[in-house]
């Protein structure tokens, strides 16, 4: 990336990929578009360059440093090609970095969210800023478009020859074992997944996520086989309409502030004598993503990823004593450069793959048991704060493929090697992408939300845990334009981290149980992601809380609940 300016000006024009162009974000005289904004009296946070690349920087910054093999001296141990060699904490142990509140299946149901409301094929890091003129190839409704595509009828390759089911790919097993799981279809030549959305192939989980909702639609086709395609879908789309306002949301944001929003939740009089408490998000017209929620808020979701999976406990089964002590036998990291390594997409994986979802939701075990130890336990995501793991620093879809692919050539470390002048480190992208769109300051933001921010001082740098707490640096400390003017999606992040600094700080014990307390959004990023996704049900003519907002899922339903488990208990999974 080229660097001969020092803050981005107006009309600053960069080329070439992975650097910035357009980098103003000019407010369109509509009020709104398929994009819009949440706050537009607030003016644009400014950011300079170096700074945010300082912010962003691996083993400093945001990123963390790679978990590697290190000798009794604390240096670096190589392999015989001269690469850095990974370790991850054993699955015996508690890693302080984990989130107790959080079972790690609901960072990729949020991923899986995300796909189904935002499409912009054009807003890169190098696509057109101005947030109003962007179009949103998504229906900015909860309306799973992102399965659907253009339906049966559009796109019949989709569907099997009964024109109501999903069509699926080869079958999938639990390492030797046989599994319900199965791929999605793929394309004889490239291997992509032939999906409504491309995008729920950018790794290994979310594809299969997909695959659990395609399934959960033709178990309801199933139920309802007298009903028609129409029928079916929005009896779909009402199951996962609950899943994330009974679900997904208490968890990321906590029940306190679903029911803040939605106050009829706990009062019998129901929806129209006890009304919504929408105060920020209030579209005028028509439904939008306001991009202080897609390009900051809600991308809380990239500090949850765990550097490394457990996908089904039959794997591993031939690793070696050195990956045994290590910690990685019969694990996957997030990215690697070569591909069974990783969970990378946009390939065919091996058979052998198939998701235990056990592994990733509370179904059989509780995250906070201490019994859930092991190659069996239910894998937690990890806490939300402002800390990325490693592997996010080389994202494979800006990375080098090594000849025809699929694996990416490797850097002088073993890390997938960035594409010329391309950004590969997630982090610094979020940082760019959000001053390139004029986003405010999350100071600005809270001030505006009535909320004291907090102050730079307690705005750090790393990780939520113990050691954190002790070692982590203020964001000034990283450039002195963060003073009191943190990024949006930095200060999303630190919030959530700030308020379980301060539980930890006031709880009695040893650190084990201060690593342990439950982390969710903050009253700043918690209000913008759920008055948004609330919003869009609201906004949308055809949810269950516009058409029926007594309604309450009863076939699946255990005990009278239905949450993820349940839905793919129901999908025969």
């Amino acid at each position: 990336m080229t660097e001969n300016t020092s803050r981005l000006k107006v009309g600053t024009v960069r080329s070439g990929h992975g650097d910035l162009r357009g980098a103003n974000a000019p407010h369109s005289p509509q009020f709104e578009g398929s994009f819009g904004r949440m706050f537009r009296a607030l003016p644009a946070a400014i950011f300079d360059d170096e700074e945010l690349k300082n912010l962003a920087e691996p083993g400093k910054g945001m990123l963390s440093a790679p978990e590697i093999v290190k000798d009794k001296d604390g240096n670096p141990v190589r392999d015989s090609r001269g690469f850095l060699i990974p370790s991850a904490t054993p699955e015996e142990e508690v890693d302080d970095e984990e989130n107790f509140g959080i079972p790690a299946g609901y960072t990729y149901l949020g991923q899986f969210i995300d796909h189904d409301i935002t499409f912009d094929p054009a807003s890169s890091l190098q696509g057109q800023n101005d947030p109003d003129a962007l179009v949103d190839f998504r229906t900015p409704a909860l309306d799973l478009d992102n399965i659907y595509g253009r339906g049966p009828d559009d796109q019949p390759y989709l569907f099997e020859a009964d024109g109501r089911t999903f069509a699926f790919g080869k079958s999938l097993t639990f390492g030797d074992k046989p599994s319900k799981a199965m791929d999605l279809q793929r394309t004889i030549g490239t291997k992509r997944a032939l999906i409504g959305d491309k995008r729920n192939d950018e790794n290994v989980i979310v594809s299969q996520l997909q695959g659990v909702f395609l399934k959960f639609h033709n178990a309801i086709a199933k139920l309802l086989s007298s009903k028609t395609f129409e029928e079916v879908q929005r009896e779909v789309r009402w199951h996962y309409q609950w899943v994330i306002l009974h679900d997904f949301l208490p968890r990321i944001v906590g029940p306190k502030m679903v029911h803040e929003i939605l106050p009829h939740l706990d009062d019998p009089k129901g929806i129209h004598k006890v009304k919504p408490e929408l105060h920020f998000f209030k579209p005028k017209n028509r439904p939008f993503i306001p991009v202080e929620f897609s390009v900051a808020a809600y991308r809380f979701g990239h500090s949850m990823v765990r550097p490394i999976y457990r996908l089904n406990t039959e794997l591993g089964s031939g690793a070696s004593q050195d990956e045994i002590k290590r910690g990685v036998a019969g694990r996957q990291f997030i990215f690697a450069a070569v591909q069974k390594d990783g969970l990378n997409g946009f390939n065919e994986f091996p058979t052998q793959w198939a998701i235990d979802w056990n592994l990733f939701f509370e179904r059989t075990r509780k995250l906070d048991d201490p019994k859930n130890r092991g190659k069996s336990r239910v894998q937690p995501s990890y806490k939300i704060d402002s800390s990325l793991v490693n592997p996010l620093a080389f994202l494979p879809e800006f990375s080098k493929l090594k000849g025809t692919g699929p694996d990416l050539e490797p850097d002088k470390d073993g890390h997938p090697a960035p594409q010329p002048k391309a950004i590969s480190n997630l982090a610094h992208r979020n940082l760019l992408r959000g001053m390139s769109m004029g986003l405010p300051s999350g100071q600005a933001v809270a001030h505006f939300m009535g909320r004291d921010p907090i102050p730079d001082n307690e705005l750090t740098v790393g990780k939520a845990n113990v050691d954190g707490l002790k070692g982590n640096k203020s964001i000034t400390t990283f450039g002195e334009s963060f003073t009191k003017n943190a990024p949006l999606w930095f200060y999303v992040l630190a919030e959530a981290q700030h308020a379980w600094a301060q539980a930890a700080k006031k709880k009695q014990g040893k650190d084990d149980a201060k690593n342990m307390i439950h982390v969710h959004l903050g009253p700043v990023g918690g209000r913008i992601v759920a008055e948004v996704l609330i919003g869009l049900m609201l906004g949308d003519p055809n949810s269950f809380l516009s058409q029926r907002p007594e309604w309450k899922p009863t076939e699946f339903a255990e005990n009278g609940k239905f949450e993820m488990p349940q839905l793919i208990t129901a999908a025969g999974l």
